[in-house]
């Protein structure tokens, strides 16, 4: 237990206080590149504590809704990071619109809105951890995870709840969505690509696909047995069918993600075993490992394009 723990109460921490920072600097709506955000403000849950919800709207979306047409809907989590680097904590931002206005223009995917799910400060780790994993965890080193990285509060399974039953219908209801779950994906970086997972599995009649950037399937700071162990029995008994389901995962070889291969290569064996194949005419797995690539928004800014084309492009 005590290898499991390590640093993690210091990672924790910092987790903590970076959040704590990014709430204070991104109340200002975040001014992409190209398109609008349209904000819902504090969004209540029966779930989980409200939280703002912001919409990103393409250049053209006016003109396309006018025309009839319907839009493929891209679930983020972490929505405070993703469009404008002015608002962030650590001054890095995905840049989202970017990258989905050039894949759209491009005629690489179809139109296209995201939703960026703010994460809820110092609750982010007890919302994103997958509360399946826990039940196979040693006792032990389950209490001491639940409350110190959890702060006693497991609610993934709330925070789902919340996305499925109140937000998806909400946005369905408030824009010209396509609503099947080929068209309707969820992705996230590090215990973003954790929980986003986690959703497809969980409802995979909802998500028609997942992506994983950096997934944190170490779960805290440091090497360990216990969480990633949890995932692969988790992942074993409870993957979504390959058929009509596309998952993506990378990782890069600096700082976090330097930790990462050992265990997302387990994974992907356990990916590739219930059927999905990264190959063929119709491959609905991909892995990519970056080289010489970090754990920040930076990185996965530079590569988004590649898990959005994967999980929304044309084949």
């Amino acid at each position: 237990m005590d290898q499991f723990l390590g640093k993690s109460s210091r990672f924790i921490t910092a987790l903590i206080i970076s959040m704590f920072c990014l709430q204070s600097f991104a109340q200002d709506l975040p001014k992409p590149e190209s398109g609008r955000i349209e904000r819902m403000p504090e969004m209540a849950s029966r779930y989980v504590d409200a939280r703002h919800v912001d919409v990103w709207l393409p250049d053209n979306f006016d003109a396309l809704k006018a025309a009839g047409k319907r839009f493929n809907v891209i679930y983020m989590h972490d929505g405070q990071m993703l469009f404008d680097a002015k608002t962030t904590w650590n001054r890095q931002a995905w840049f989202v619109d970017r990258t989905v206005s050039r894949l759209m223009l491009s005629g690489q995917i179809g139109p296209t809105l995201v939703v960026g799910v703010w994460n809820n400060d110092k609750f982010r780790h007890s919302e994103y951890f997958p509360q399946k994993y826990l039940q196979t965890m040693p006792s032990e080193v389950r209490q001491l995870f639940v409350q110190k990285a959890l702060q006693n509060k497991p609610q993934s399974d709330d925070y789902l709840k919340f996305l499925v039953n109140e937000l998806k219908p909400a946005i369905d209801a408030r824009y010209p969505t396509l609503t099947d779950p080929s068209s309707t994906v969820i992705m996230g970086s590090s215990m973003g690509g954790l929980i986003s997972v986690y959703a497809m599995n969980e409802y995979p009649h909802i998500f028609g696909g997942a992506a994983g950037l950096s997934t944190h399937w170490i779960g805290g700071y440091d090497h360990n047995s216990s969480i990633p162990l949890a995932a692969y029995n988790y992942l074993q008994s409870h993957l979504a069918s390959p058929t009509g389901h596309r998952i993506y995962q990378d990782h890069g070889t600096l700082e976090l993600d330097a930790k990462y291969e050992p265990y997302q290569g387990f994974v992907n064996q356990i990916i590739r075993d219930h059927g999905y194949i990264e190959n063929g005419a119709s491959p609905n797995f991909m892995i990519r490992i970056f080289e010489g690539t970090g754990h920040n928004e930076k990185a996965w800014s530079e590569r988004l394009d590649i898990p959005i084309l994967f999980l929304l492009g044309h084949h």
